[in-house]
């Protein structure tokens, strides 16, 4: 199906060339008039894709109980800023802040900043938090955040939709994956002449014994902001939770993806109205906070880091007060969240903390458990 921006991607690339696959995601997501992002909100049963706070409030009550622990490893200050990058509705920070209510000064200390590009989102999600009793400043971009107190920062399903560049083993070495138009106009697949620059960002492994025609991808954009999260937190101390679905490695081929209404279709089908993301490379992230000079939690699978956070404890404290068909939901919902087949394996969890703090609860060391008493049924 074409659409108006399809259109005009098609009349750019035949006006200037092939481009890359991160200005085409640029262009289908962000464009200020077309975009995927600056148009309808596509969180939850009717939009294209539900994440883990739509699927339950046991997500975002054991992220706010994470939350308040970092805190107090960072000896409880008195200001902190709470950040959540890509708020989507506002869910998880209403069932965090909930969970959390009962901690001694942790929602006093809290300053809230969110991070979202879409004005429609953005209501939803001041309106959310205002039905909790707190306001947020919002921004478009990480880096507008201010930089004067610690930082706790929340990261679910965001690095996802940053821009990627995809790099072909060809001939000449790694070169770069560029989208074009084929005879009759369609949009097609091309391989930039000359070896690409980014090859550089290539962790070894990869590089060892390619064969020819694989695929990899890098996302600079995820790079850099990782890097830049890193050394703010490094500066002021506090912990970073990145959570979404990706690999721990860095050798995995093309998993760029287009979701609508829930289905995966061609990336070029309806370019503008279609979610288009790929998979982290959360070895990637990794590498780069530790270049930083911080420290890092995992990876970890979503599964064990709810079980050590004490889902299934949280689980059972809910179904005391719960019909059977709200027993019966809770458990769906929290088998959908752990399951290794489900959400459990595929989506991984990192941590960045700055080294003066303790590791991290959640990632194979002593765990915590959320309040089971708190919060209302779902």
């Amino acid at each position: 199906m074409s659409t108006a921006l399809a259109d005009r991607l098609r009349r750019r690339i035949a006006l200037t060339g092939p481009i890359t696959v991160a200005d085409f995601m640029l262009e289908a997501l962000a464009h200020p008039a077309l975009g995927y992002y600056r148009r309808a909100p596509a969180v939850g049963a009717a939009g294209d894709f539900v994440t883990a706070p739509e699927i339950s409030q046991m997500f975002g009550e054991l992220v706010g109980a994470w939350l308040a622990e970092r805190w107090m490893a960072i000896g409880q200050p008195a200001r902190i800023r709470l950040v959540e990058l890509g708020p989507g509705r506002g869910t998880l920070l209403v069932d965090a802040l909930r969970a959390t209510r009962g901690v001694p000064g942790f929602h006093a200390a809290l300053d809230l900043h969110l991070v979202e590009i879409d004005d429609t989102l953005r209501a939803l999600q001041h309106a959310a938090l205002a039905s909790s009793g707190r306001q947020a400043h919002s921004h478009t971009r990480f880096e507008d955040v201010p930089d004067d107190a610690p930082l706790l920062l929340i990261a679910n399903e965001f690095f996802d939709a940053l821009p990627i560049r995809q790099l072909v083993r060809a001939a000449p070495g790694w070169c770069e994956r560029m989208i074009g138009l084929a005879d009759d106009e369609a949009f097609a697949f091309a391989v930039a002449p000359g070896p690409s620059p980014l090859a550089r960002l290539l962790d070894a492994s990869v590089l060892a014994d390619p064969p020819d025609g694989a695929v990899i991808e890098v996302s600079p954009a995820a790079l850099s902001l990782v890097h830049a999260i890193t050394e703010r937190i490094m500066r002021q101390r506090g912990a970073a939770l990145i959570v979404d679905y990706g690999y721990d490695d860095s050798s995995h081929g093309d998993t760029l993806q287009a979701m609508y209404r829930h289905t995966k279709i061609g990336i070029f089908d309806r370019i503008g109205d279609s979610d288009l993301t790929a998979h982290v490379d959360i070895a990637a992230l990794a590498r780069a906070v530790t270049q930083a000079g911080a420290a890092v939690d995992g990876p970890t699978g979503q599964g064990d880091f709810l079980r050590a956070l004490g889902i299934e404890q949280r689980a059972q404290a809910l179904r005391t007060r719960a019909t059977p068909q709200q027993a019966a939901d809770i458990d769906s919902a929290m088998a959908r969240l752990i399951a290794p087949d489900r959400m459990g394996t595929l989506f991984r969890v990192l941590a960045v903390r700055d080294p003066l703090t303790p590791p991290a609860p959640g990632f194979a060391v002593a765990g915590m458990t959320c309040d089971p008493s708190s919060g209302p049924m779902p």
